[in-house]
């Protein structure tokens, strides 16, 4: 009989990334970001289905698609190389190569906000002239005059919705990632969507359903994000619908059928409901094909469109006129595995060090793989948390024999307002000894042996790896980091300009809070670090700096550690380009396999 040998890497890493997409109005044409051929471009279907092909060239990360309601031309906004200086380009209507629009120097932002309805005039939000707080302007395509909407002040602020009149604006305004709130402006008038904005809450996500009304998601005097509305004739707020332990995340509107459509997120997973603009608001849940939803779009016909993934199934678009029955559009699938080749990962619970409850992803290897090793995986963010969505990486570990343990540490979201607050100016303490517990878990439930535990995170969670391994190195057989910042001090002065307003309430100040920045800071604790170690970093990454990976490396060559240090010249925070991912995950590979015994 013929035998195959194991999947190799390379067969888990060619599955593609899809990030976002767009259909047209009659949907006869999807367009969708994806690094089918190795690099970042847009790629299309025309619908009914067809092959997908190559429908704009950039090689380049793009955060939007929107196509012109008559079918003239296409927008998208690209960055460079991973660097998130997303500048807005306009594309033919079949497809070509991107021209550019509303652009500037490298190092500014230009962010899409809204196309009016024929087509002539888009909204954007630009760190030109402003770079810390941003500026709203309008720009009409036929003439070509550009209109300054708003000047951003105190904080980051971004046009949210436009009325179908254009005559109301929505923006919001972040002080962090859980103090965000929203204003309408008519005309020099301004109103709070919620009625006390110096009340920490968030309000975002904001839709007008006529022009005096609008909808919107936020936890204003709640724990869990709820559907309120704001009434522009009265000026009154009011409660319109939540769903008991779970947060709203986004609403959308088609309002030919008067109908919402919104997600939740309850933990690991979302869910996504409807419900009838007319009568008392009765949420209908949907039958999900994915776990975990990352975009849903309306189309006029009332169809819905949704992107999305689950633990073992790659990120796919998918089309229903019902919320119930889906039909998938696309294919992205691991070459040569089936889905009951993977592994499905399994829900638990702790308690910490203070009795707080810890939610967490543990992934078995099949025993016919296992070879008794655990990797401990702290998640990014670290105001986000790990959920039941595809990622190579673990799978084709997970392939290789080893566990994967996921902790979902206090600060994560899906959890309520005040659970994803307790990270706020504590970054390493409570999060730390959260991820310590979820480690003695794992040796108290016979998991992994105490000298089998790898650890490895990326970005926040390249952090808590340096952290971790600097505290508490007797744990580990050895450390991988990706992207994480070594040290408060510096990290805090390099974020990006628009990043700095925020700062203060996620992680505080250096010179109020020196004593903490010194004590949560991984390079205090270099003696500690006495562990084989792997530091992969992007050049170009603009929220956690190159300097931040040079300098724990350095110091750990001075004191004659084992440290390999690789830098990806053409990336940011993250791999966009398929060959690169695949170096990164490689090397990971070898260097865990190296320090197994």
């Amino acid at each position: 009989m013929i035998t195959f040998a194991k999947p190799t890497v390379e067969q888990f890493f060619r599955t593609y990334a899809i990030t976002n997409f767009a259909v047209n109005d009659d949907e006869t044409k999807l367009v969708f970001n994806t690094n089918l051929n190795g690099k970042m471009n847009l790629w299309a279907m025309d619908l009914p289905g067809s092959f997908p092909y190559m429908f704009a060239h950039r090689d380049e990360s793009c955060n939007f698609i929107k196509f012109d309601s008559d079918n003239r031309y296409v927008l998208a906004g690209f960055d460079s190389d991973g660097d998130e200086n997303y500048q807005i380009y306009s594309i033919p209507v079949d497809g070509g190569l991107p021209q550019p629009l509303i652009t500037g120097d490298s190092n500014e932002k230009f962010f899409f906000s809204h196309l009016s309805e024929d087509g002539k005039r888009i909204y954007y939000v630009t760190s030109l002239d402003n770079p810390m707080y941003l500026n709203t302007h309008m720009r009409n395509l036929e003439s070509g005059v550009d209109t300054l909407l708003n000047i951003g002040e105190t904080s980051p602020t971004r046009l949210s919705a436009v009325s179908d009149d254009e005559e109301k604006l929505v923006f919001s305004r972040s002080f962090a990632n859980t103090y965000t709130i929203s204003f309408v402006k008519v005309g020099e008038e301004t109103f709070n969507l919620t009625p006390d904005a110096s009340k920490v809450h968030i309000a975002y996500d904001p839709v007008f359903t006529d022009e005096n009304t609008i909808f919107f998601v936020t936890d204003y005097e709640g724990d869990f994000s709820y559907i309120a509305k704001f009434d522009l004739t009265t000026k009154e707020f009011s409660r319109v619908l939540e769903v008991e332990g779970e947060s709203v995340q986004t609403i959308k509107f088609n309002k030919d059928k008067g109908e919402f459509y919104f997600v939740t997120s309850k933990g690991v997973t979302d869910k996504l409901y409807r419900f009838k603009l007319e009568g008392s608001p009765v949420p209908e849940e949907c039958a999900l094909p994915v776990d975990v939803l990352y975009q849903i779009k309306f189309a006029k016909s009332g169809n819905l469109y949704i992107l999305g993934a689950s633990a073992t199934a790659p990120h796919n678009i998918f089309k229903s006129s019902d919320g119930q029955e889906w039909k998938q559009l696309t294919e992205n699938r691991v070459l040569g595995v089936s889905q009951d080749g993977m592994v499905e990962p399994d829900v638990v619970s702790y308690k910490s060090f203070d009795g707080l409850e810890i939610e967490s992803l543990l992934f078995k290897a099949n025993p016919e793989n296992a070879n008794g090793y655990t990797i401990f995986w702290p998640h990014g963010g670290p105001q986000a948390s790990e959920r039941k969505m595809f990622r190579s990486m673990f799978q084709c570990f997970l392939n290789r024999g080893y566990n994967i343990f996921a902790p979902n540490f206090r600060g994560s979201t899906g959890y309520g307002s005040e659970f994803t607050k307790m990270v706020e100016r504590d970054w390493g303490e409570g999060p730390r000894l959260d991820c310590l517990a979820g480690i003695e878990w794992l040796f108290d439930n016979g998991i992994t042996d105490r000298d089998r535990l790898f650890l490895v995170g990326g970005s926040y969670g390249g952090y808590m790896a340096l952290l971790l391994h600097g505290r508490h190195a007797e744990y580990f057989k050895a450390v991988v980091d990706i992207f994480g910042p070594s040290d408060l001090f510096t990290f805090v002065n390099s974020v990006p300009p628009h990043w700095k307003p925020i700062m203060d309430r996620w992680l505080g100040d250096p010179e109020r809070d020196k004593e903490r920045f010194i004590k949560d800071s991984p390079v205090t604790y270099l003696d500690g670090m006495v562990k084989p170690m792997l530091v992969i970093q992007g050049a170009k990454d603009p929220r956690v700096v190159k300097e931040e990976s040079d300098q724990i490396v350095a110091k750990l060559e001075g004191l004659g550690r084992d440290v390999e240090y690789l830098v990806l010249e053409d990336e940011g925070h993250g791999f966009s380009k398929k060959e690169n991912e695949i170096k990164v995950y490689s090397l990971m590979l070898e260097f865990l396999e190296k320090h197994q015994k």
